[in-house]
């Protein structure tokens, strides 16, 4: 049958229920949110005259709960208004209404029982054939099915989300031997095609996949920590971005989470997995009862691994020492093996280095991988029959780069499990099996496509689902790569279009990557029907070069500096008037100049967890690639459409001059950052193949070369008046500083065409013209140089 989900019910309205409602409603699904009427009033309602009768006091568990997490941060909705599409009620009045949801999720707290109750009332309720569904994360799904009749068994299936649900991209699928395949087939594509999920099918064991093998890399690491007398400060030094894990590492990962969470998953995994070979690893270590005795358990209690002081009024992070139970001041520590790895920006080149170090760093690396690759090997066929699905799982859900047996890879399979033997990490015997079968990796990459190595087939298989993903890593692999400099390179994407890939440092737009984008827009109109701009890395681009422009500014070599600005503008241009469709495809950080290009491109096809601004003037700068005029311009076009132009002028200003930055790809169409027309990617996996696609549609169109603009209907003094009357205002309310005033003022005047004596038509060279004077003048202030040497040096803008 065919299935449409229009509206989700939502049972449970904690931390999990109400963000993963803020996620459906992220989508556009209307969600119907439920909780338990409260069992007693509080002295608030008592004081009122309320009884619990009143609505107020039986929706108070729900209402309280969905406040806090639309308080919460980071955010869980997309944009605030989305919060519209969810309805709140509880279960006495309003479990009537999920007869008309199309998908009943539960997430009530982690009782059997309570659970059992809850699908009771659910099973009175809802319309035969609609999707029923447990959040949990440790009860075995098919112990819920107790006395539920046919139909619910049949469309009763584990639905995991990680929190929170709105940035972690996994979703485990976990049917029952009583789940129809059909609801199973659904779930697995509507997760990923909708929700943005890589969806991951599980087996129906304890802890599922990635809380199974992620609980035990974790605990893995506090074993060999102790092994070798390490401290807290060292792993996390060691287990962070170096390993493409996230920046919170281990420990700091730990008290974000919450060490009660890692607590009681390793306790469960303990007395549930009583044939595990490495069940000891889940033995919680004494410190961590003492750490639970104490109620240290990270961020929510105030102290766990890390405690926040202040001293002489500043904020200080002390660390723990395991052996004393008290805190001190957070070490550097220092290993000769990582300032090997420093220049190598490559994760999976960096592995064989790592390991190979002869400090106690390569020690600890090699302890604590082999122990990891034998039991993600181990755990083959019990919790998985392919290997693919932990190493997606283990990512996704924790938020790693690279899984375990793709890490395997890096270091060459045979040479390894060698090493692992002498370690006293045997691995699993078919591991022997492939490589006696003359397979030597555990993946490969076939015409552009990721394959694993299938146990049954004895075969490289492709991997299922992601036929539809272009994964530019791969399509490199395959030798699509027709050119290349030392920060960027165009790939083939097939279909008569073309992929500009960035990789300088941080994905800034230096002298490389400028030159590819020239590159790559003329190959287009010579060869190709279309381009795309986008890449892989952690952000699509942090702007400008900024430690050039530093550079060129201390020497005060002003010629060359208007040489570069001049150079960026033309190529911010030759993005819009090309001869052939220009589609930017933005995702997580793009900032100052990753904002510019994406605003002058034919189409944006923008990740939806999109942070784009101009940011300019935290630097002491205004932006300088087209930002400022593109803005003039949008403001211009809504004025002709019937806008009250200066409100609106006046908002563009004040989002570049309190360098706001959009939290979403949708917040940036409310800023109009983003056009009405540009496209949003729920799943970042399929955003390159989105933004082709729309490189397609805009080709197949008939798309000509749009004419440069001559009629931006710009302010000139009467609105740099206005913005001046208000700079003052904010100048002698003190918040702002006599440079952050003479920034806007400089702003001010780029985007209100000059100083022209009555508002008129101006071209858009005009303003780039205007903009590239202020950015280059207030280049040579000393003021905004500091602030530039604040940031290149401590990441921190400086208020001066």
């Amino acid at each position: 049958m065919k299935r449409n989900i229009k509206k989700v019910a939502v049972l449970g309205s904690g931390i999990m229920g109400s963000r993963i409602a803020c996620h459906f409603a992220n989508i556009g699904v209307e969600v119907l949110l439920l909780d338990i009427v409260p069992f007693e009033l509080t002295d608030a309602e008592k004081e009122k005259g309320l009884t619990k009768e009143d609505p107020q006091v039986r929706n108070r568990i729900v209402n309280e709960a969905f406040e806090s997490t639309l308080k919460g941060k980071p955010a869980s909705l997309y944009h605030k208004d989305f919060a519209n599409r969810i309805s709140l009620g509880n279960f006495d009045d309003d479990m009537h209404k999920i007869k008309d949801c199309d998908w009943v999720l539960e997430a009530v707290v982690e009782r059997l029982d309570i659970k059992k109750q809850v699908f009771e009332n659910v099973e009175k309720h809802r319309t035969k054939g609609t999707i029923i569904s447990s959040n949990t994360s440790g009860i075995p799904i098919h112990m819920m099915l107790e006395d539920r009749s046919e139909d619910f068994q049949k469309h009763f299936i584990g639905t995991h989300f990680f929190n929170p649900p709105r940035y972690l991209k996994l979703l485990e699928i976990i049917p029952t031997p009583k789940t129809d395949q059909e609801i199973t087939d659904f779930l697995m594509h509507y997760g990923d095609l909708y929700l943005g999920k890589t969806t991951v099918l599980c087996k129906d064991t304890p802890a599922f996949i990635a809380n199974r093998v992620g609980i035990y890399a974790i605990l893995k690491v506090v074993e060999s920590m102790q092994k070798l007398g390490m401290n807290i400060d060292e792993v996390d030094k060691l287990t962070g971005p170096v390993i493409g894990r996230p920046k919170s590492a281990t420990f700091r990962t730990s008290d974000v989470v919450g060490l009660d969470t890692l607590i009681k998953v390793a306790n469960g995994l303990y007395d549930n997995l009583p044939n595990d070979e490495a069940r000891d690893t889940f033995k919680l270590p004494d410190v961590i009862g003492k750490l639970e005795e104490n109620k240290w358990l990270g961020d929510k209690t105030g102290q766990g691994f890390y405690k926040k002081t202040k001293k002489d009024g500043k904020t200080e992070i002390l660390t723990l020492d395991l052996d004393s139970m008290e805190y001190k001041p957070k070490t550097k520590p220092k290993f000769s093996t990582l300032e090997s790895t420093k220049q190598i920006s490559n994760l999976k080149e960096r592995f064989p280095v790592l390991l190979g170090g002869k400090d106690k760093a390569g020690e600890f690396y090699r302890d604590s991988f082999y122990g990891l690759f034998k039991y993600a090997s181990n755990r083959i066929p019990e919790i998985s029959d392919e290997l693919y699905r932990i190493d997606q799982a283990i990512c996704t859900g924790f938020g790693w780069e690279i899984g375990p047996f793709e890490t395997w890879d890096t270091l060459g399979v045979k040479k390894t499990v060698e090493k692992m033997e002498e370690a006293g990490y045997k691995p699993n015997q078919w591991v022997y099996d492939m490589m006696d079968s003359g397979a030597d990796s555990f993946y490969k990459v076939e015409a552009g496509q990721k394959q694993y190595y299938d146990l049954d087939s004895k075969k490289y298989v492709n991997i299922p689902g992601t036929e539809e993903f272009i994964i530019l890593e791969n399509l490199k692999e395959s030798g699509k790569e027709i050119w290349s400099n030392a920060e960027a390179g165009i790939i083939d994407l097939g279909d008569g279009v073309i992929n500009v890939e960035f990789r300088s440092k941080s994905n800034t737009l230096g002298g490389g990557v400028v030159e590819a984008i020239n590159k790559g827009i003329s190959l287009g109109e010579e060869k190709y029907r279309g381009v795309v701009i986008s890449n892989e890395g952690s952000n699509f681009s942090l702007g400008a070069n900024l430690g050039m422009v530093f550079m060129y500014a201390i020497e005060q070599d002003y010629d060359e500096l208007d040489f570069m600005i001049r150079q960026f503008q033309q190529t911010m241009m030759r993005a819009r008037y090309s001869a052939v469709p220009v589609v930017v495809a933005p995702h997580n950080m793009a900032l100052g100049g990753g904002c510019e290009l994406s605003m002058h491109a034919d189409h944006v096809q923008a990740s939806a967890e999109t942070y784009i601004g101009l940011v300019e003037v935290g630097v002491g700068v205004i932006p300088g690639g087209g930002g400022t005029k593109e803005n003039a311009l949008r403001v211009a076009d809504r004025y002709q459409e019937g806008d009250v132009e200066l409100n609106a002028l006046q908002n563009a200003f004040m989002n570049i001059a309190m360098a706001k930055v959009a939290t979403s790809a949708y917040e940036a169409k409310e800023m109009g950052i983003l056009r009405p027309s540009d496209g949003i990617s729920i799943n970042r996996s399929r955003q390159i193949a989105d933004a082709k696609a729309a490189a397609i549609r805009l080709a197949d169109a008939g798309y000509t070369m749009p004419v440069q603009r001559e009629d931006i209907r710009v302010q000139g003094k009467t609105g740099i008046a206005l913005f001046k009357a208000g700079i003052a205002g904010m100048k002698m309310g003190k918040y702002i500083s006599a440079h952050d005033q003479k920034i806007a003022e400089k702003l001010a005047y780029a985007m209100c065409g000059g100083d022209l004596s009555y508002p008129q038509e101006v071209s858009e060279q005009y303003l780039l013209d205007l903009e590239r004077e202020a950015f280059l003048s207030l280049l040579g202030e000393k003021k905004t140089l500091e602030r530039i040497q604040a940031v290149l040096q401590g990441g921190k803008p400086l208020r001066n």
